[in-house]
């Protein structure tokens, strides 16, 4: 499984929510997998979301939960255009705030994740693409901040996330010793 480029990201996006020929648009699946990219969660996690798990904490959006795989528990901010795209999501499909924002296995969103990327033309992409898409863009963004990544998804060491994100060992000897500058 690769991390998404932003072609990708938005590629999929998009035909999930307009549908094709033979595919229905599924905005629940694009909700899903939005929300995944743009929070860094595990779909299993995001598949457990509820509006009220969701408040607000001194003028920012906090997100509390404890994540399923590793039993850890995770408190961050959720960026204001995120909590609204679920605010508006919840609303127009008239869910309640105690009640699971999306009602839906993860067989099925990658079943639907899966039928979208065979149309496009995409392969080794999954669900969890969306989540390394994150971590990777977040490294890119911070200027190759290792270790603000690993906290954002609470690996055990930078070696973990350096691996995840598909940093090699290689590439980094690489980068050091292209890195040299001697003044003599």
């Amino acid at each position: 499984m690769v991390a998404l480029t932003n072609e990708q990201y938005s590629a999929i996006i998009r035909t999930m929510m307009e549908g094709t020929d033979t595919i229905r648009p599924n905005h629940r699946v694009a909700a899903v997998l939005t929300a995944e990219a743009n929070l860094g969660m595990r779909v299993g996690d995001i598949l457990r979301l509820r509006m009220v798990d969701i408040v607000l904490d001194g003028g920012r959006y906090r997100l509390n939960v404890t994540e399923e795989k590793t039993g850890k528990r995770r408190t961050f901010s959720v960026p204001d255009e995120v909590y609204k795209y679920l605010r508006t999501y919840a609303d127009t499909h008239r869910i309640s705030d105690t009640s699971l924002l999306f009602p839906i296995t993860v067989r099925q969103v990658q079943h639907h994740l899966k039928m979208i990327c065979d149309i496009l033309g995409y392969e080794n992409i999954s669900t969890h693409s969306f989540r390394k898409w994150y971590a990777t863009d977040i490294y890119n963004e911070s200027g190759h901040d290792i270790v603000l990544v690993q906290h954002l998804l609470q690996h055990s060491s930078p070696v973990v996330t350096r691996r995840y994100i598909g940093v090699s060992e290689e590439r980094v000897e690489d980068a050091i010793a292209k890195h040299v500058r001697i003044v003599a």
